[in-house]
């Protein structure tokens, strides 16, 4: 397996990550927010309960995972080492939060459906998140969407208005996010295809039928979703499937796009020169010795593209409140 001694998360965050969390911290309220919010939010509740209704994981506590676990931290060159939890849950997921006391939770869905080294990439992925430093902005997304939804019941729905910029800005990063820890999958196993049969159990994986499952198919189908932006009113239902026009918002992008992303990744330049040992590193003093800082005019970009959607989901849903 590889590994990246000293690798700093710039060498492979997504630039869309980057101008989407930019455009983030833009928005009006976001520093007022992002200064009191060590405040609203608590590691502390949130480590007890994982501690008391979770199994930890460890060298005699699910010991094969424990060893692939410890392979993706030394990969990635993480320390000092997060809490690795596993979750009575038959949902398939996985997730990482914690700042000051970072940790993964794993499903049971989750570890019954994927093999060793599908497990490696959702690890990977989850550690690229805490490699990102999203955890703070993910949890700060969870609490505005809370609050918005407290507050747009508590007055008849003026404060989730006041809110609304925000969240969709929230609910664009958060996406973009996504980008950057799958490519610290690919990183870790440096092999796309156990990234794209994860995906593809992710999509509709069963422990039943995995054997009827089609990679092949799986990303003809990647390939048949991108042929539908032909027509360009296919590509306005995409924007809108995404961003709440069905009352729900997306947190990650569709399976299918992430293959693509991280398929083009895959055969890109910086890729091959991370793999080569050429990536920007953290400094001794926690510094890192590349400008992080996305072009003006991209974010400018972004910030319209997000109030444009934001005024044509709501002339919609007018319409249909009509």
């Amino acid at each position: 397996m590889p590994s990246y001694p000293g690798i700093s998360s710039q060498a492979f965050k997504h630039p869309l990550d980057q101008q989407a969390e930019q455009a983030l911290r833009s928005v009006p309220g976001f520093d007022l927010l992002a200064t009191r919010f060590s405040e609203y939010i608590y590691e502390r509740p949130q480590q007890i309960y994982l501690m008391g209704n979770n199994l930890k994981v460890g060298p005699r506590q699910y010991s094969t995972l424990y060893g692939i676990y410890r392979e993706c931290l030394q990969a990635l060159d993480i320390s000092p080492e997060p809490t690795l939890y596993v979750s009575q849950e038959p949902f398939v997921n996985a997730y990482s939060l914690g700042r000051e006391h970072p940790y993964i939770v794993i499903n049971t869905g989750l570890l019954d459906l994927l093999e060793e080294n599908e497990l490696r990439t959702v690890i990977a992925h989850e550690l690229g998140h805490l490699k990102c430093d999203h955890s703070i902005l993910i949890q700060m997304f969870l609490w505005v969407r809370n609050t918005a939804t407290f507050l747009g019941d508590l007055t008849l729905g003026i404060g989730k208005i006041m809110t609304t910029g925000l969240i969709y800005a929230f609910y664009e990063w958060r996406r973009k996010a996504e980008l950057s820890s799958d490519r610290a999958s690919l990183l870790v196993l440096d092999d796309v295809t156990p990234i794209y049969k994860t995906m593809m159990k992710l999509a509709g994986g069963s422990q039943k039928y995995v054997h009827e499952c089609s990679l092949s198919e799986f990303l003809k189908q990647s390939d048949d979703y991108y042929r539908m932006d032909e027509d360009s009113l296919n590509q306005f239902y995409k924007v809108l499937i995404y961003n709440g026009a069905n009352d729900t918002f997306l947190a990650h992008p569709f399976t299918v796009e992430r293959v693509r992303y991280i398929q083009e990744w895959s055969t890109s330049t910086q890729y091959s020169q991370i793999r080569q040992g050429n990536y920007p590193k953290v400094r001794k003093e926690g510094s890192i010795n590349v400008n992080a800082t996305p072009q003006k005019q991209e974010s400018e970009d972004l910030k319209k593209k997000i109030a444009d959607l934001q005024a044509e989901i709501d002339r919609i849903k007018s319409q249909k409140d009509t």
